[in-house]
């Protein structure tokens, strides 16, 4: 991949806005000045301990101990490489960036990237002009009225109409070529266009970058089986990780930290346009491990929304089990058969409210689809054999319980899975700080908070520090070099001297102790001499403290 000059990083780091880009993942509020405190997006959490520092671009939760700069929590919420996460930033800020010289295929495979974003970024604006300008956009508006869909908002989702033919010599025409229509997925292997004359959903990524399209059937006579038809699938195009409408729903997930998962970009756009925003849609298939991970970036807590024979299928309950393996709490939202949420889009919360739990209901379904009580006991054991004890669990046992009327000493057969690794994989809260170790670091994030005492740093050697990494971390303050692999624990520091209020006095005291320390252990083992020369240096800083206090 192409190296991003240095001069064009510096741009980013500049235009970049910390709290936008955090907001996106958690609400933020001013604690103080430049300060301001979230809940942490890295970890389940009821009191907020999640510090931002919006002048220098640094982040650090004290209860996981997550900590870096505005790049590396790009990096960390994006799953993006330093590259990626600084397109991804210069994209959303308009900064232009600038690359070094690459070999001659990293830069082809760049190259490739933009112009296959451009062409379908293109190819997005082509359709949009025929819908809402063209004469023969005019049957397909009044159809999305008459679903109540407004103008508005399908300009938002950015709503299309395909003409059938013509779009592949169109792009030929901008200079676009017939390998990349094809790697595209905008031709056929002969050339024509792939898409008949359809309503077009753009499908775009997370970053909002348009990756393909599903096109819904408008006419009997069209050529295509499906009444819903996709982009084919190619390195540039995989269902499986798209979800409809997320680059627009991101920010409302995270700030509600919630997620309604439907099955139809229209319910998407209907629920929308009521007012619901975290809302996205599983491309009408069950929910894949990519799509929950980049759910899992922004919330744990998951709605999803079937009609009733709809929640059968095996495929929607895999999806399901798949959430619930990757930490999601769960809920089922059951419509009424054959009704879509689009149908009566303003009354979608109230059903949220009735949402039931996923073990309760699985174990209910189970026990509905088997033949007799002993095939019903056996689907709901397995059912329940890898749950974890909690209030869910036991709601379901009880389901069973009263559905199969089976006495107490049965129902001890179905014993919630143990947690493994004592902590089922839960964030560990960073070690409590030896009183050492706290000094050390107290003492660096003074000197961090207030340069004027990195010059008295600095006559501390390395030999004052125990921690290897204090020991860098000094070293690098006191050469004013930046040192990125230190990033997370200048964060920690930057964090910790605003919680604990160190003002430069305290941080002159905290590097006289560091100075005091050592000279304490360096008596044990001395002889009378040295002994007599270190008491005199001891006595003086001694003497330093108590002036100080």
């Amino acid at each position: 991949m192409a190296r991003i000059k240095d001069s064009s990083v510096a741009d980013v780091r500049a235009a970049a806005d910390m709290v936008e880009v955090v907001s996106g993942r958690t609400q933020l509020r001013r604690a103080s000045g430049s300060r301001y405190m979230g809940r942490c997006p890295f970890h389940e959490e009821r009191t907020p301990s999640f510090s931002v520092n919006a002048v220098d671009k640094l982040y650090h939760c004290f209860g996981c101990g997550k900590g870096g700069d505005l790049i590396s929590f790009v990096r960390e919420t994006e799953n993006l490489d330093f590259v990626g996460a600084i397109e991804w930033l210069a994209e959303r800020f308009r900064v232009t960036l600038e690359y070094e010289e690459a070999s001659p295929r990293q830069e082809e495979a760049r190259r490739r990237r933009e112009r296959l974003n451009r062409l379908l970024e293109d190819t997005t604006a082509y359709f949009e002009r025929l819908l809402w300008e063209g004469d023969g956009g005019a049957p397909v508006r009044a159809y999305l009225a008459e679903r109540g869909l407004g103008e508005e908002v399908a300009r938002e989702f950015r709503l299309g109409l395909s003409p059938g033919k013509g779009l592949a010599a169109k792009a030929r025409e901008k200079g676009f070529t017939a390998d990349e229509l094809r790697a595209a997925g905008l031709t056929t292997v002969r050339g024509s266009d792939y898409f008949p004359r359809r309503l077009m959903f753009p499908l775009a990524d997370a970053r909002g970058r348009i990756v393909g399209f599903q096109a819904r059937k408008l006419s009997e006579d069209d050529p295509l089986r499906g009444k819903y038809v996709n982009s084919p699938e190619s390195d540039w195009f995989k269902k499986g990780s798209i979800l409809y409408g997320l680059h627009l729903a991101r920010t409302a997930i995270a700030k509600q930290d919630c997620v309604a998962v439907v099955e139809g970009n229209t319910d998407v756009i209907a629920l929308r346009q009521a007012g619901f925003e975290p809302v996205v849609a599983s491309m009408g298939t069950a929910l894949t491990e990519r799509q929950l991970t980049e759910l899992g970036r922004l919330t744990r807590k998951a709605y999803l929304c079937f009609d009733a024979d709809a929640a059968g299928r095996e495929a929607n309950l895999r999806g399901m089990e798949l959430a619930m393996r990757q930490g999601f709490d769960v809920k089922v939202v059951t419509l009424p058969m054959g009704q879509d949420p689009a149908d009566q889009p303003h009354g979608f919360e109230e059903r949220l409210d009735g949402a039931e739990s996923y073990l309760p209901f699985r174990v209910a379904l189970e026990l509905e689809r088997a033949a007799d009580p002993q095939e019903g006991f056996v689907r709901a054991r397995e059912v329940l054999s890898t749950a974890e004890d909690s209030p869910e669990y036991r709601e379901a046992l009880g389901i069973v319980a009263d559905r199969l009327d089976l006495p107490r000493e049965t129902l001890s057969g179905l014993a919630p899975a143990r947690r493994s690794g004592g902590d089922g994989g839960a964030a560990v809260p960073p070690r409590l700080l030896e009183a050492g170790d706290r000094l050390e670091r107290d003492a660096l994030a003074a000197c961090l908070a207030h340069p004027s005492l990195v010059r008295g740093l600095a006559e501390l050697g390395p030999e004052h520090f125990d921690a290897e990494a204090s020991r860098r971390f000094r070293a690098a303050l006191v050469s004013g070099r930046d040192d990125p692999e230190l990033t997370p624990l200048r964060a920690e520091l930057d964090a910790r001297a605003a919680q604990e209020a160190i003002d430069e006095r305290t941080g002159r005291e905290l590097l006289l102790r560091l100075r005091e320390r050592k000279l304490k252990r360096d008596l044990t083992g001395a002889d009378l001499a040295k002994a007599t020369e270190l008491q005199a240096h001891l006595a003086n800083v001694r003497q330093a403290l108590a002036e100080l206090t």
